[in-house]
């Protein structure tokens, strides 16, 4: 073997095979057996060289198949990336198939790369959207991991997920803001009406107490829904506590009022009146609607309906009091003994509440007020009238007086007045004129009879009409007759002889209401009837006693004296 040429196989093949004839010539094989040797050996070689030639086909078909794969593997990356092209792809059939698979092998590398990192991108962005999506859904403990579709990695599919991943995240902060002020305003609901806020929100979900951090807490619809319905429930709750506590309010200030509470008693419930006429959305005080605090109204306006009940004789009389002071600052005439008399058979009936006489005598109050803004008018008129006629009746006093122009103390102010009386008196026929005018409108529009402490109005003023036209002419009468007696005394008085100074004529004065001693200033037609209501030491008047009103036509004392007797008879005022 150490003649082996190592450089030339052909030269080992012949020394081999010279070898082998040395053997065969030793050996003495014949030269059929040797033949056959060499056929042998040919057909060894050749199926040597066929099985290399197998495995060198299967090798480069195997580095084909890789080749193509790799091809394939590049563009679908390229597909699922998005990426139409690739720098540095080498052109196709350049090269060895192993050169060409060299080349592609770092381009797969990276794309593989991209691939990896592109696919934890959607796995990130898909599982933000799962997980807000699940929360909208209300099924957040069910999360799954999501799934890639590692088909399409484009940068057009992610930028899409992530575009639906800021809707998504909008929304959320948007139902957040809403789960956030649902919470706020069931807090201070909770804080006016007294209730427990901590179980009210547990109550619509655990994830609404102060101790869960704001993006853990629930924003799914059935969240929202019920925290909608919790504000509803409380916001009515609200204002059913609050009409309530305006109703009691209302109840305890007519009781004080009717009681006469003190100051000091009625504080103690400030913080109930406080709220009388607040609307819902003005109370906000904690515990202002609280249902302790309401039933401790309550129980207050029980005690005090129970006190009412024990005091309302006194408390009826002092409305009569009250309606009687209307109709008589209105001039009305009522029956007070009779209405006592039906207060106290009322009260002692069974089949009467206290709350409905009261409450009928509120209502006769309130219409006794309306009576007498009606007649507030008219009845101006007649106190102007009534003071007329008293400065008519001092001015008539007044000019009798045959000192009055004497410098005596307080003349000049007397004088004044005089002044001012004679203006008052002129004004006095167009006072009456209106005057009527007004009562007649007042009897049509009512259909009743305007009465002046019991008598007709109208009729006072025609007879007043009348009595005065009758005054006037008998002071033309009285005129007439003076003048007829000076004649008469000069023709009978001698010559140079001084004529007795003639007696002064009295005539009928028209007086004022107050004239003749009448503290009530009211007018009467009948002169038989001259007299006054009685009066209480406090000055009130006491109408428990009718009786009859003073003539407001007399003829005073002096006018009486000085009332001559002649021939023509003068007729008494009737």
């Amino acid at each position: 073997m150490g003649g082996v040429d190592a450089q030339n196989g052909e030269t080992s093949c012949s020394f081999l095979l010279q070898q082998l004839q040395q053997i065969w010539d030793e050996v003495g094989e014949t030269d059929e057996d040797r033949d056959k040797m060499l056929l042998q050996i040919d057909q060894e070689c050749l199926d040597v060289y066929n099985r290399k030639v197998d495995q060198a086909v299967k090798s480069r078909d195997h580095l084909l198949q890789a080749l193509s794969d790799a091809k394939v593997e590049f563009s679908r990356l390229l597909s699922a990336l998005g990426e139409k092209t690739y720098d540095g792809i080498p052109e196709k059939n350049s090269g060895s198939i192993k050169e060409q698979l060299a080349a592609i092998a770092p381009a797969l590398e990276k794309l593989w790369k991209q691939k990896d990192e592109r696919v934890k991108e959607f796995l990130d962005v898909q599982s933000q959207i799962e997980k807000i999506s699940s929360e909208i859904a209300g099924t957040s403990e069910q999360v799954e991991s999501p799934k890639v579709d590692e088909s399409d990695l484009s940068l057009k599919k992610l930028d899409e997920f992530h575009a639906q991943l800021q809707d998504l995240q909008k929304e959320k902060s948007e139902r957040l803001h809403k789960v956030l002020e649902f919470v706020s305003t069931i807090h201070d609901l909770c804080a006016v009406l007294g209730i427990d806020f901590f179980s009210a929100v547990t109550e619509v979900h655990p994830s609404l107490n102060d101790s869960t951090g704001v993006q853990s807490k629930s924003i799914s619809n059935d969240t929202l829904s019920s925290l909608a319905r919790t504000v509803l429930a409380l916001e009515e709750d609200k204002k059913q506590r609050l009409q309530k506590l305006q109703e009691l309010a209302t109840q305890l200030i007519d009781l004080w009022n009717l009681m006469d509470t003190t100051e000091e008693e009625r504080s103690l419930f400030d913080h109930v009146t406080c709220n009388i006429s607040a609307s819902v959305d003005e109370v906000s005080i904690p515990g202002a609607l609280a249902l302790d605090l309401i039933e401790q109204a309550e129980v207050e306006v029980e005690r005090l309906d129970q006190l009412k009940a024990s005091r309302m004789k006194e408390i009826a009389f002092k409305k009569q009091a009250v309606l009687e002071e209307i109709f008589a600052c209105a001039h009305i005439e009522i029956d007070s003994e009779a209405a006592q008399n039906k207060i106290m058979a009322l009260i002692d009936s069974v089949n009467t509440e206290s709350a409905e006489l009261l409450a009928d005598m509120d209502n006769q109050i309130v219409k006794a007020k309306e009576e007498a803004d009606s007649r507030k008018e008219i009845l101006d008129k007649v106190e102007k009238w009534m003071a007329s006629c008293e400065e008519e009746s001092w001015l008539e006093d007044y000019n009798r007086d045959q000192n009055r122009y004497n410098a005596s103390r307080g003349a000049h102010l007397n004088l004044k007045r005089a002044e001012k009386a004679r203006i008052l008196v002129g004004k006095i026929p167009a006072l009456v004129d209106s005057l009527i005018a007004k009562t007649r409108a007042w009897e049509q529009d009512r259909d009743t009879i305007f009465t002046y402490d019991g008598v007709p109005l109208l009729a006072m003023l025609d007879e007043y009409m009348m009595l005065r036209q009758d005054r006037e002419e008998e002071k033309r009468k009285l005129r007439d007759q003076k003048k007829f007696h000076e004649q008469i005394n000069e023709q009978e008085t001698p010559f140079g002889s001084t004529p007795s100074a003639a007696r002064p004529l009295g005539t009928k004065k028209v007086v004022g209401p107050g004239a003749n001693g009448s503290g009530n200033r009211r007018l009467s037609l009948n002169s038989h009837q001259n007299g006054s209501r009685s009066t209480t030491k406090d000055g009130k008047r006491d109408h428990s006693r009718t009786v009859a009103p003073v003539n407001y036509v007399a003829i005073s004392k002096d006018d009486a004296d000085s009332h001559i007797s002649g021939t023509e008879h003068i007729p008494s005022t009737p």
